[in-house]
């Protein structure tokens, strides 16, 4: 059972990898104080400054560089290139202590690379766009940093340069490096990766585990010392990246008891006596293993025998009962799905397909098994809101997983999420008040009427969402 798991998770991400970050926050590039070359020398750099040079050449490089630069920020790189070259062979260090020359001429070279038709050209223009990457490493240092420019690069602008094994070995030496102060824009597309990794089996369990660890640090650290606008690029990480990691939940045996009662247990502490709280907890962290010996679980499992304990049913139901209660998702969707195959009412198969959709849902955090569940205990039960309730949840849900978290890809999976919400209430007036509430949450992150212009859409248009959902809806903006 563990390996048809394992199977149909990895299916499910093949279903969603062209769901990966559409967008992620681009490096800041650095930029000039003023309009005038700094002239203030560090003698100590290895690559030639303006004090190296003869006093006219010295004169004409800083000119190129303000001509340059001028040109960059109109966007005119065809224009600005020759001045660029002159600048950046003649002093690459520039005064021996500005950088932003390195990323203006990445800059340049990657427009080039976009408007090129020659494969054979643009392969040229990504050789000099790492060639610059190299001598910015070769002047200033910075590996780590350098490394993840390059593998963020090649990851978004440069596609099928490079094998993704290499791009993620390159995005691993930033963090290997940096630790939890990893630079922000490798942690969205390192995370879609490493996710990737683990489910394809190609890296191990405990490398896995290690990383998004590391990750989830990662974006603490960011988001609790971010100053500025990186503040805002942190936040589109913190909508993206533990999102992606909470879906690993549904491997067996993937993180462990430490990962679970960090991730947890607090919600016990907040609330003990809530059995809501007190199932949830106690099912995660026997999920990761925790010992009956573990204080935690101990406490967690005193207060489900004080509040929470009721007498198990028989037979398939009671095992299912019983499995799911430790932890064991998949025991546990065996068993409820052979006691809806052993019985006739729909009534009863309806409700039980619709515990293995909320398992699928909440636990394995397998959205397309989900849909499938949810359907079938809706086919069973006419007229029943709660399956189109769950299905709009679990649309609105994938924002993170069909895009950045924020963007175009994020937002035009509320369209579908409403459609649901909106028919649940149709057919099952007794779910309105909370299908209402689905519907006012998520329609503020609905497109902008500018989001579709951009796009030469307009309000009432039909639209397929894409992603793992694939339906059909109506163009809404949310202003």
């Amino acid at each position: 059972m563990k390996e048809f798991s394992q199977f149909i998770l990895f299916l499910f991400v093949l279903c969603i990898g062209a769901c990966s970050p559409k967008t992620a926050p681009e490096p800041v590039k650095e930029e000039p104080v003023t309009n005038q070359v700094p002239t203030k020398q560090d003698p100590e750099n290895p690559c030639t400054t303006f004090s190296d040079l003869p006093t006219v050449e010295r004169d004409e490089v800083e000119t190129a560089y303000v001509l340059y630069k001028d040109l960059v920020k109109q966007k005119k790189y065809k224009e600005a290139f020759p001045y660029w070259e002159k600048a950046y062979y003649g002093a690459p260090a520039s005064n021996g202590r500005v950088k932003y020359q390195f990323d203006d001429g990445v800059a340049i070279y990657t427009e080039m690379h976009r408007v090129e038709q020659d494969p054979a050209k643009k392969k040229i223009y990504v050789d000099s766009v790492m060639s610059i990457y190299n001598k910015r490493m070769e002047c200033f240092g910075g590996e780590a940093y350098i490394q993840g420019r390059k593998a963020f690069d090649y990851y978004y602008k440069f596609k099928d340069i490079v094998s993704l094994e290499e791009i993620y070995t390159m995005f691993k030496m930033n963090f290997d490096v940096n630790g939890k102060k990893a630079d922000y824009f490798v942690v969205n597309p390192f995370t879609k990766i490493l996710a990737d990794r683990i489910i394809a089996k190609e890296i191990s369990y405990e490398e896995g585990r290690k990383y998004a660890k590391l990750i989830e640090k990662t974006v603490a650290y960011g988001l609790k010392n971010c100053k500025g606008t990186l503040c805002e690029s942190w936040q589109i990480i913190n909508d993206y990246a533990p999102a992606r990691l909470e879906s690993l939940q549904g491997i067996d045996d993937f993180y462990d008891c430490e990962y679970y009662t960090d991730k947890y247990y607090e919600r016990y502490l907040n609330d003990p006596t809530n059995c809501d709280a007190i199932n949830l907890v106690g099912r995660r962290l026997k999920r990761g293993g925790c010992l009956d010996t573990d204080e935690n679980l101990m406490a967690v499992t005193a207060a489900y025998k004080e509040y929470c304990y009721v007498e198990p049913a028989l037979g398939d139901v009671g095992e299912g009962n019983k499995a799911y209660q430790n932890g064991q998702y998949n025991e546990a969707i065996a068993f409820f799905e052979s006691y809806v195959a052993s019985v006739d009412d729909p009534l009863e198969k309806s409700k039980y397909e619709h515990v293995i959709s909320q398992i699928y849902y909440g636990d394995l955090k397998n959205f397309p098994k989900a849909r499938r569940y949810a359907l079938l205990a809706a086919e069973h039960r006419p007229n029943w809101g709660e399956p189109y309730l769950l299905i709009g949840k679990l649309y609105a849900s994938s924002g993170p997983l069909c895009g950045s978290g924020r963007g175009w890809n994020s937002q035009v999976v509320t369209w579908a999420a409403i459609d649901k919400f909106a028919y649940a209430k149709k057919i099952d007036p007794s779910v309105t008040a909370e299908a209402n509430k689905w519907i006012n949450q998520y329609s503020q992150y609905m497109p902008k009427r500018e989001d579709i212009f951009q796009r030469r859409i307009k309000v009432g248009d039909s639209f397929k969402v894409p992603c793992w959902i694939q339906e059909n809806t109506k163009v809404r903006t949310s202003n």
